[in-house]
C-alpha cells in the first residue's frame, strides 16, 4: 500500500507517523542481567518491570495487477478483554548510515472480529506466533525483552476464534530474547534516533542495538 495513499485516506488532519527501531538479541542466561540493567535506566525503576504475553498474527492479500500488502494483528493473551491493535508498517528507510531504522506506520486498536474481518475480505493468515516477555519506558522510548514461541499443531486462530489450548503447544524459536529500543513520532522528527542511540550506548557491552538491514531478513 502507497503510504501517501494511506495518508490521504486517513485524513488530511492525521499526520503518518513513523517507528524509529533499534534491535538487537541477548542469550536466555543474559536476560536477567539485562532487565536488571534497564530497570536501574529506565523510568519507575522502584517497581518490577511490565510482564506481557502476546499474540501476533500476520495477515497478507495479492493486490490485483500488485504487490501483496500486509497487515499486523496482535492480542494481549493476559488481558483478553483490551482492545486490539491492528497495524500497518509502511516501507523502511534504507540508508544503514543512519541511527535508527524509520518506517512510516499506522496503528488503531479494534475488536476481536476484525480477524474474520480480514478473512472475509481476502486476506491470509501467513504466520503468528507468540511473545513473552517485559516492557520499559525511558520518557517517550519504549524497550521490549522478548522471547518468541512458535504454534505447533493448531493454530491460535481457528474459523475466526481463538484456539483456548493454543499455550499447551507453544516451543521457543531460539535460545535468546529479542531487544527493541522504538520511538513512535512524526516522520521529521529525525532527531529521536541519536536520543535512541545514546540510550543504547547505556546498555553496551551486554547488548548492542543496531539499525538492522530488513532486506536481509526478507531475503
Amino acid at each position: 500500500m502507497d503510504p501517501n495513499l494511506l495518508q490521504r485516506r486517513v485524513g488530511s488532519g492525521t499526520t503518518l507517523q513513523n517507528e524509529f527501531l533499534l534491535q538487537g538479541s541477548v542469550l536466555d542466561e543474559s536476560r536477567d542481567a539485562l532487565l536488571h540493567k534497564l530497570r536501574g535506566f529506565c523510568d519507575n525503576s522502584d517497581v518490577p518491570p511490565q510482564p506481557f504475553q502476546d499474540h501476533e498474527m500476520s495477515f497478507v492479500i495479492k493486490l490485483t495487477n500488485g504487490p501483496s500488502s500486509s497487515l499486523r494483528l496482535r492480542r494481549s493473551m493476559d488481558y483478553p478483554e483490551n482492545p486490539w491493535n491492528l497495524r500497518y508498517l509502511g516501507h523502511h528507510d534504507t540508508d544503514r548510515n543512519r541511527l535508527a531504522l524509520a518506517r512510516s506506520c499506522v496503528d488503531c486498536n479494534t475488536t476481536p472480529s476484525i480477524a474474520q474481518f480480514l478473512q472475509e475480505m481476502g486476506f491470509r493468515l501467513d504466520f503468528e506466533f507468540v511473545l513473552r516477555g517485559f516492557m520499559f519506558r525511558k520518557g517517550r522510548m519504549k524497550i521490549l525483552v522478548y522471547k518468541i514461541f512458535r504454534i505447533n499443531g493448531s493454530s491460535g486462530i481457528v474459523n475466526g476464534t481463538f484456539n483456548p489450548n493454543m499455550n499447551e503447544c507453544l516451543e521457543p524459536i531460539t535460545q535468546s530474547h529479542l531487544v527493541e529500543l522504538s520511538v513512535i513520532a512524526p516522520a521529521h522528527q529525525s532527531s529521536i534516533a541519536e536520543e535512541m542511540k545514546q540510550f543504547s550506548d547505556l546498555l553496551k557491552p551486554l547488548i548492542v542495538l543496531e539499525n538492522i538491514d530488513m532486506r536481509k531478513l526478507n531475503s
